[in-house]
């Protein structure tokens, strides 16, 4: 399909992460080590939440859901980085571009989403204790995964058709990584002001929606531990909480720079380096922030250490 000059279909060509810097093998090397250890650390997470009977409680069942999000997020972009590095190859089809694009968005919704619903099972578990098997039932807890997905769903389809139905310009350079929607939007030969815009919005009401259910749950929270007499309650509830702060403040801050905060504030450079923090390290400090803060964790790969060592011998 044409557009005055400018092929729709036509291929594009990924500048990548490594063009711009002094040692690009080192840094081959260091993303293929990330990838390897995040998706041997999340599937080990799946694992030990599916055969530890200690483990099968709602937090750990939406956290295994959380890693089968990483697994698949980092799959969407890292291999094919690491193979075009390795070939010396960078273009992806327009085909192959909108996949990633509408993958990238899913994903990327849906763990925004479930990260929102999440707090809301921290705030059942310390504030109403007492009423958390009912509250936090197996039907609640597939709900929160089904309106995760769904909401990732329907931002995948919303934006990707319209991203892609843009004409793009004849050198169809990329400068990122991968298909992202600020990068593919600089190579339109149209005036997307208004749909820049309209993303806008949608990004905003994207990190509100959680956001909000995160802050009304962690407000009830901390006023909640503040009234709790014994200091032991309160180490408790507070260890329980920090690991998924953590993890939202990472996960969120990292896209409220790409999309929310406007684009004369920041570089390409600058847009790739966050990018592949919250792409590529973010799915690697998951399991590592919930595990080492986790005695139940700790605990359970401990036994499953121990009896795959008894059964060796």
């Amino acid at each position: 399909m044409e557009w005055g000059n400018y092929s729709i279909y036509a291929d594009f060509v990924l500048l990548g992460l490594f063009s711009n810097t002094r040692f690009p093998w080192l840094l081959f090397v260091f993303i293929f080590l990330v990838f390897v250890i995040s998706i041997a650390s999340n599937t080990i997470m799946i694992i030990l939440i599916h055969v530890d009977s200690r483990l099968h409680t709602p937090m750990y069942f939406l956290l295994s859901q959380l890693s089968i999000m990483d697994i698949l997020y980092i799959s969407t972009i890292v291999p094919k980085m690491l193979v075009d590095q390795m070939v010396g190859q960078r273009a992806i089809s327009f085909a192959g571009c909108t996949a990633q694009h509408f993958l990238y968005l899913t994903l990327a919704g849906a763990e925004f989403f479930l990260l929102g619903l999440m707090s809301y099972d921290r705030y059942i578990a310390i504030c109403n204790p007492l009423r958390y098997p009912v509250l936090m039932s197996r039907k609640v807890c597939l709900l929160i995964v089904l309106l995760a997905w769904l909401g990732g769903s329907i931002d995948g389809f919303l934006l990707t058709p319209i991203t892609m139905q843009f004409p793009f310009c004849s050198s169809r350079e990329i400068n990122h990584f991968f298909c992202e929607v600020p990068a593919l939007l600089k190579l339109s030969c149209m005036d997307t002001s208004a749909y820049e815009t309209s993303m806008y919005i949608c990004c905003i009401m994207m990190l509100l929606i959680p956001f909000s259910v995160i802050s009304a749950s962690y407000t009830r929270i901390l006023i909640t531990v503040y009234r709790m007499s014994e200091a032991e309650g309160r180490r408790k509830a507070v260890a329980t909480c920090s690991s998924h702060m953590v993890v939202v403040t990472l996960f969120y801050g990292a896209a409220m720079y790409t999309y929310v905060l406007p684009h004369s504030y920041h570089t390409p450079e600058q847009d790739k380096a966050v990018s592949a923090f919250y792409t590529i390290l973010t799915p690697l400090l998951n399991p590592l922030i919930y595990s080492l803060r986790n005695k139940d964790v700790t605990g359970a790969l401990q036994k499953a250490l121990g009896s795959c060592l008894c059964s060796a011998q």
